[in-house]
């Protein structure tokens, strides 16, 4: 009965959205405006839609604004919060305002299929929150980011590379239900180990939504269960942050337990180097910015994006690759 109940509301959800986005693309026929993509001063014109902001996100949207000027463009950026009803109104209104190319974090990666037939054929570069293949199109809809399951691989092949390879309890905090980085990095964590014929024996699992509080909250969960843990993998760096926070609380000696997180921002970057958390990956929120702007540009002219560095072959996806960052390397990254 509760998959049922799942199914139905999951249904009306989407019924719902398309209804909008039906209604929305009927009333931008009678819009107006200058030219897609011709801004006051006849440059290209690109909307950025970002939901909220966390660490990463504000750091990934300052790159965004600041990626504009260098590659020539107009970046104007609208946060829309986590409403699937907002960013429809925005995409579906952004031609008739001039705009030649859409930057867009989705707030719900399952619409993306109502933002494409929304945006009234203007490309939709998608970044931070990666739709499924199913709805990308080459040099129309596509996705830059970087592959998530290569930061969980590097999480895996760091702790085995300090633990060895042995039977181990470990910990997952996951960050957002359904966002890709979720999916990606705690698959990559899993196989990783396995293919490295580790013994994992996940004592505690749960979703933490990137936050370095509701990550300490249920490490303290954890340690009510009475279990022991080898090693903790976090999906991003401030749920990492979190538990070194807990770890330190409650006497946990973490310099014997490896905490990792993912994205490099300064505050856990500062900690490997006290020798507190002990792995992150760089996600590069500037490379990232910088090839959805190039990205953009070049499909608002009706370019393609095979010359982009990171490009791939069938042409949906710009990979921005990450990098592995532990106390031997920390400096290069503060």
């Amino acid at each position: 009965m509760k998959d049922f109940k799942n199914r139905l509301s999951k249904y009306i959800k989407r019924s719902v959205v398309l209804i909008m986005v039906l209604a929305l693309s009927v009333c931008t026929l009678f819009g107006c405006g200058g030219p897609a993509g011709a801004g006051a001063s006849g440059g290209t014109k690109i909307l950025y839609i970002i939901t909220d902001f966390d660490t990463f996100r504000a750091k990934l949207s300052d790159a965004v604004v600041a990626s504009g000027p260098q590659l020539g463009v107009d970046v104007t950026m609208v946060e829309s919060g986590n409403s699937v009803e907002k960013q429809l109104e925005l995409v579906s209104q952004a031609k008739s305002q001039g705009y030649g190319a859409i930057i867009l974090r989705l707030a719900d990666a399952e619409t993306a299929l109502q933002m494409n037939t929304a945006s009234n054929g203007l490309p939709i570069v998608y970044l931070n929150s990666e739709p499924s293949s199913d709805y990308l199109k080459k040099d129309q809809f596509i996705y830059v980011g970087s592959d998530e399951a290569v930061a969980g691989r590097y999480q895996a092949e760091y702790v085995v590379s300090k633990l060895g390879v042995k039977p181990m309890n470990i910990i997952i905090f996951e960050g957002e239900q359904g966002h890709s980085g979720t999916i990606g990095r705690t698959k990559g964590v899993k196989y990783a180990l396995k293919d490295a014929g580790v013994n994992a024996n996940i004592v505690f699992m749960d979703y933490a939504n990137w936050s370095d509080a509701e990550a300490a909250e249920k490490f303290g969960i954890f340690c009510k269960t009475g279990q022991t843990v080898d090693a903790v993998f976090c999906n991003n760096d401030m749920m990492a942050l979190g538990v070194i926070q807990a770890m330190k609380d409650r006497g946990f000696d973490y310099t014997k337990i490896p905490v990792c997180g993912v994205d490099a921002v300064e505050a856990a970057c500062d900690s490997i180097a006290a020798g507190e958390m002990a792995f992150t990956c760089l996600q590069n929120a500037e490379a990232q910015a910088y090839k959805a702007v190039e990205a953009a540009k070049i499909l608002a002219g009706g370019g393609s994006i095979s010359k982009i560095e990171g490009a791939s072959e069938e042409g949906y996806y710009v990979w921005v690759p990450f990098e592995a960052v532990d106390a031997s390397n920390v400096s290069q990254y503060r």
